[in-house]
């Protein structure tokens, strides 16, 4: 149910962004840490840089970027090259995930280093606070995993991306770095009692971060993402979070659904990659 009072939601500045960006750059943070300890040969890592974070997570892995860039600091020469020497000493590409709030005069500094911009994302966030926040669905129920229930979210968050492949490997891949951070919540819903759809929630600074969401092919079009919006909303206000945030596809389905339950687009990020 959307948010009626407008005035409850915080004006969009840089100290807003600063939160957004933070709390999705400590989630990553996190994963990069499970990863460091459930598969050490990766060498996975991270550090901060004027107040980005740049993390790898392995070649070619989605982690493996900077949050933050030019957010918190000014970026000069010297701190580009600390970060691209960072990444290229592990041989990864460098790609830098950018608030639209960052620093005015990084976008010539990106553009004067070779980056191009390569996607965008749509970063959203909503208020918590006395107000509804979704109407649950009965049929099906919602909870927190238990410590010995890791492997059955991790099936179940593969299996809702089964049709590709591709995704489904990359899926199983992330589900075992989700249920071994430190900072994540993990959740399962279900029908019937079989687990039929998976959401994560990490939280920092009072933003509660919604993430890690499949809905395996037979349970779709049951409410069991709204049941796991709902639950993973009030379990954050529950823990004193004011705000929550996800990111999507601008224009997907993934984004409208979350604007019919009170979230808005803050702004569009935009992803640059080095040459």
């Amino acid at each position: 149910m959307p948010i009626e009072d407008a005035a409850a939601y915080p004006f969009i500045d840089i100290a807003l962004s600063r939160r957004l960006e933070r709390a999705e750059a400590s989630g990553n943070a996190a994963a990069v840490e499970a990863r460091a300890k459930i598969s050490p040969a990766v060498g996975a890592s991270w550090i901060e840089v004027a107040g980005a974070y740049a993390m790898f997570d392995g070649v070619g892995s989605p982690l493996t970027q900077t949050f933050g860039l030019g957010l918190f600091k000014a970026i000069g020469t010297a701190e580009m090259e600390r970060l691209e020497t960072f990444f290229r000493e592990r041989g990864a590409a460098v790609y830098h995930e950018v608030s639209p709030l960052a620093h005015p005069g990084l976008v010539g500094l990106l553009n004067e280093r070779g980056y191009q911009p390569l996607e965008f994302t749509s970063v959203m966030f909503r208020p918590l606070g006395a107000a509804p926040i979704t109407t649950p669905q009965a049929p099906i129920r919602v909870r927190a995993i238990r410590d010995d229930e890791c492997d059955a979210w991790t099936t179940t968050a593969a299996e809702g991306w089964s049709e590709l492949p591709e995704v489904e490997a990359f899926m199983r891949d992330i589900g075992r770095l989700n249920t071994g951070r430190a900072d994540a919540t993990c959740f399962l819903a279900e029908a019937g009692g079989r687990p039929i759809a998976t959401g994560v929630l990490s939280m920092h600074d009072g933003v509660a971060l919604l993430a890690g969401a499949s809905t395996i092919p037979s349970g779709r079009r049951q409410g069991a993402q709204l049941a796991l919006l709902d639950a993973r909303l009030r379990f954050a206000a529950g823990k004193g979070c004011d705000l929550a945030m996800m990111c999507a596809s601008p224009g997907s389905a993934s984004q409208r659904n979350a604007e019919r339950h009170g979230f808005r687009v803050a702004y569009t990020r935009l992803k640059w990659q080095g040459t």
